[in-house]
């Protein structure tokens, strides 16, 4: 008798690949006991200073045709290797069923990237990787469905997983901060791909702030990271090489580093900003409150079937989350985070005050409303139920 594939969830960032054996039980799906995780500068011919086509140079050639560069197509071999070691670690000799999900806008079939804010454009992404995983003796029980999005699989994760904070809550938004911002969102009860709300909800990376920044900075690791790169003066492959990372950067700003000390007081005045706009788009429609990183997106509609809705809780979840939590009680992301957020709130004039006291209580924020995500790898445990489920 024929063993069934082996199920493996991928988590694929702009710095590393992160791959779960995924199990299903009676109680759902949940991560298995192997795990591999390869970051992409182990494998040649990564370049550690390898700098992203233009974000809106990649934006005009989704829709004409898509010029990889040289370091473009020598980054992305890097990542494919190191995607084909990782699966490696996970298989033996059983036939796999692989579920990844990746930051970036996908290609037309859904099997490649064509455009990434943080990393490399790689529109052949599934033909190279099943075809360096077949010259590795590595087999698969179907092709691969699709390339994910990691945004979706962190809200499959949190509705599916033991431990997931979407699980019996009817609506809610989780923002999950890693390499790059992942947005998921259930409302009615029902999981909402951000993709099918593009009329009137933007994703976090799709804005950017008065000062022309992109929002996802300030939610991200890597954003977090080239804040205190242009306070500190110190270039990113510097921080990198003495592994001065965000909870590194917490630890300076606890101490009093001046420039650890601006980067938290930006994310958690942006952070804050962004989350606000959630609350209010969610229940009130949208409100010009940010400026878009494409000038050529659509303006998003301000009427949508969910309008009046309350959020019953805001998760935050990966490094995003961890460093938040890590922050309370020392005056320095989690407290001006809430105080700022509580004030946008109060001082609102689109949502009503049935919202407002849904949110605020005696106009200090509710003490239940944000969450952190405890759920390690939902992103991978996403990717895993998707690919069995043929792209749900």
């Amino acid at each position: 008798m024929n063993n069934p594939p082996l199920i493996i969830g991928i988590d694929g960032g702009a710095t590393k690949v992160s791959a779960w054996q995924i199990e299903q039980t009676l109680k759902g799906f949940v991560l298995g006991s192997i795990h591999s995780e390869k970051t992409y500068s182990s494998f040649p011919p990564f370049n550690p200073e390898f700098t992203p086509v233009d974000i809106q140079t990649q934006l005009e050639e989704i829709n004409s045709s898509i010029a990889l560069t040289d370091s473009e197509q020598k980054q992305g071999q890097a990542f494919i290797h190191a995607f084909t070691d990782t699966i490696s670690e996970l298989s033996s000799d059983e036939e796999i069923i692989i579920g990844i999900g990746m930051p970036g806008i996908k290609t037309t079939d859904g099997r490649g990237i064509a455009a990434m804010a943080n990393g490399p454009r790689i529109p052949k992404f599934c033909d190279e990787l099943e075809k360096a995983l077949s010259e590795n003796s590595i087999k698969l029980a179907k092709p691969i469905h699709h390339l994910g999005s990691d945004a979706d699989y962190c809200g499959l994760g949190e509705e599916y997983a033991d431990t997931g904070l979407f699980k019996s809550i009817e609506n809610a938004y989780y923002l999950g901060g890693g390499t790059g911002a992942a947005d998921a969102l259930k409302l009615e009860g029902n999981l909402v791909p951000l993709d099918e709300t593009k009329s009137w909800l933007l994703k976090s990376w799709e804005m950017k702030n008065n000062d022309n920044i992109p929002l996802e900075r300030y939610a991200s690791a890597g954003g977090i990271q080239s804040i205190y790169s242009t306070y500190s003066g110190k270039s990113i492959s510097s921080l990198n090489r003495d592994k001065i990372f965000p909870n590194i950067i917490l630890d300076l700003a606890d101490q009093g580093d001046e420039a650890a000390t601006e980067t938290f007081s930006d994310i958690s005045f942006n952070l804050a900003e962004l989350l606000f706009e959630r609350i209010q788009t969610i229940n009130a429609g949208w409100s010009d409150q940010f400026g878009f990183v494409n000038p050529n997106r659509e303006t998003p509609s301000s009427q949508h079937p969910f309008i009046g809705t309350t959020l019953d809780r805001i998760i935050i979840g990966q490094r995003l989350g961890t460093l938040l939590e890590l922050s309370e009680g020392l005056g320095i992301f989690w407290e001006p985070f809430v105080y700022h957020l509580t004030q946008l709130i109060n001082e609102s004039d689109h949502i009503d005050s049935i919202a407002k006291s849904a949110y605020l209580n005696k106009k200090q924020l509710n003490q239940n409303l944000i969450q952190i995500s405890t759920l390690r790898d939902a992103p991978a445990l996403g990717a895993g139920i998707d690919a069995v489920s043929d792209g749900l």
